[in-house]
């Protein structure tokens, strides 16, 4: 697996760079997809200080973001961005992969 499977948008990366500015050296994001959601999937970000030796790492600006094995089938293609918008700022997963979303844009499905 390369890391052009997923990517991680400029916003992206300075936001999670000012994030884990705050937390313990070698902090990282970790991304993952689980069950759940009114969609059937969603999206979970999680800061974590180590990695498991089969996780996908992305270094982007100097942070790195992680995803396990499974959640990388899922999120093939897509590019997590960070998005600052009127009705707030959040991550966002633009994934070529989800047929449908939900409004808020946390939970998707296959």
């Amino acid at each position: 697996m390369t890391q052009a499977q997923v990517t991680v948008s400029d916003s992206a990366a300075k936001q999670i760079a000012q994030i884990v500015a705050k937390e313990p050296a070698d902090t990282m994001l970790r991304v993952s997809v689980e069950g759940g959601g009114c969609s059937g999937f969603q999206y979970k970000f999680d800061l974590v200080q180590s990695r498991e030796a089969d996780d996908m790492a992305i270094e982007k600006a100097g942070v790195t973001v992680l995803i396990d094995p499974v959640s990388v089938d899922y999120l093939e293609g897509s590019e997590i961005d960070y998005v600052d918008g009127l009705i707030g700022a959040a991550f966002q997963v633009k994934n070529p992969n989800a047929t449908a979303a939900c409004g808020c844009g946390t939970s998707f499905s296959i």
